[in-house]
């Protein structure tokens, strides 16, 4: 008897421990829901997952508890088909107010400084849902002129989400959150075959890279990007109007420009160091996947005296400010774009175009020398 009586205060102690740990905290007022059975479920990249329950007493009160992670994860609370989605990236505690019957679209919530963006996206989404209904329940409309109305509030829908949350701050859970909107069971971003949606999936992808580089969501993200961009990849690659009598290949020509920041860069300012010099284009559809390489070079490489100086040749200054704004090394855009005399001088035919300098700022390879970049790398080091 007193062994069983020692094993249960074992475990009851066991459960306390457990019970102190770290937690984040889902608390608040769900009205007009008596008796009704509401749901904390977590978003997980192998779908939903229910972490709790609880029935709703007249006061309509509830609280979840939940174990934080290392990066941002994504819940909802559920009361029947009705949802209310949220991010938690640490033991915060989020509060929600809302009532049961116009639960998804007039809510109350608070607790960090992404649920507001996450709530306006939801929300907007739900109008682009409503609308669509709305429209194909009007039978005064042919269906042929619905269906052009519908592709042009979806695009509509899009380029407000792309603009305003996703390409002005990739690194937020709230550009993550709007990725995967979806309407039936479709996303409303395809990342496999829409070349616009996958720098969108690409822009993101980048950003929690340096945010969260461990993150499985990360991960995630750069194996969706990268299979897009493996399927819409142009056979050819953009070819440049200049001419090759131009080029100067012994020495480094200084290149000076303005970065994301607007702070002007010298090229030859990174003197004392190996640098990988590129041109490119951000735009291009292999570009995201490119700089996930160079990124692994860098990180490999930079504390033992390696460092990168890209010049980007976009037309879209916004587009690149948004792509490069979490990249760790010296990105700068020449506004001349394909017409850079820069690039001229340099004798760039194609991009992307890279050229490897020494420490005494010497070129001592470029792109078609390079047979294994990682060897070159190592060989100047």
């Amino acid at each position: 008897m007193k062994k069983y009586l020692f094993a249960i205060g074992m475990s009851a102690l066991a459960f306390t421990a457990c019970d102190n740990s770290p937690k984040f905290v889902v608390e608040g007022t769900i009205s007009n829901a008596a008796d009704s059975t509401l749901y904390l479920e977590a978003d997980g990249l192998s779908g939903i997952e229910t972490i709790d329950s609880v029935k709703l007493g007249s006061n309509g009160n509830f609280s979840f508890k939940g174990a934080p992670s290392d990066n941002p994860e994504f819940y909802h609370i559920r009361l029947g088909n009705n949802i209310i989605s949220f991010c938690v990236d640490s033991t915060e505690t989020i509060k929600i107010k809302a009532d049961a019957k116009q639960m998804a679209g007039n809510y109350e919530i608070e607790g960090n400084n992404d649920v507001a963006e996450i709530k306006e996206i939801a929300l907007k989404q739900l109008k682009l849902k409503e609308n669509i209904i709305k429209l194909q329940d009007n039978k005064n409309i042919a269906p042929g002129i619905a269906e052009d109305s519908i592709k042009a509030m979806v695009e509509s829908f899009k380029n407000d989400i792309k603009y305003n949350y996703i390409f002005k701050a990739p690194n937020k859970p709230a550009s993550y959150f709007a990725l995967f909107q979806t309407l039936g069971n479709y996303l409303l971003f395809d990342p496999m075959t829409n070349k616009d949606d996958i720098k969108c999936f690409a822009a993101v992808a980048t950003s929690w890279d340096a945010a969260y580089p461990e993150s499985e969501r990360t991960k995630n993200l750069h194996n969706i990007a990268i299979r897009g961009m493996n399927n819409t990849r142009a056979p050819q690659r953009k070819t440049l109007e200049i001419d090759p009598s131009k080029v100067s290949e012994a020495g480094c020509i200084n290149i000076s420009l303005k970065d994301v920041n607007g702070k002007v860069r010298d090229l030859t300012s990174l003197k004392g160091q190996t640098v990988l010099l590129e041109f490119t284009v951000f735009g291009a559809p292999q570009s995201a996947q490119r700089n996930m390489m160079l990124r692994e070079l860098y990180n490999k490489y930079h504390s033992k005296g390696f460092t990168i100086y890209q010049v980007s040749l976009d037309e879209d200054e916004h587009f690149w400010k948004t792509s490069a704004d979490a990249l760790p090394w010296v990105c700068v855009r020449d506004e001349r774009g394909l017409s850079s005399s820069y690039a001229n001088i340099y004798g760039v035919s194609t991009v992307p175009c890279i050229f490897l300098i020494n420490k005494d700022n010497e070129i001592k390879m470029r792109n078609e020398q390079i047979k294994d970049l990682d060897a070159a790398i190592q060989s100047l080091l």
